[in-house]
């Protein structure tokens, strides 16, 4: 089980066809910090019919 698995469905659930989150959303909604591993987890999201867009530190 992915540790972001809480965020994807969450994505998923909004229904929402784009979705713009602050870090800080993503590690409340996904319960976990961040780190540099998200970059490999991030293609988990196309199971669930979404894409991660751009990253940015400055946003």
């Amino acid at each position: 089980m992915s540790k972001y698995k809480a965020l994807w469905e969450y994505v998923q659930g909004t229904g929402c066809p784009s979705l713009k989150l602050t870090f800080a959303e993503i590690q409340e909604i996904a319960g976990v910090r961040i780190d540099h591993s998200f970059l490999n987890y991030k293609k988990e999201l196309n199971e669930y019919g979404y894409q991660v867009g751009k990253i940015s530190m400055k946003e």
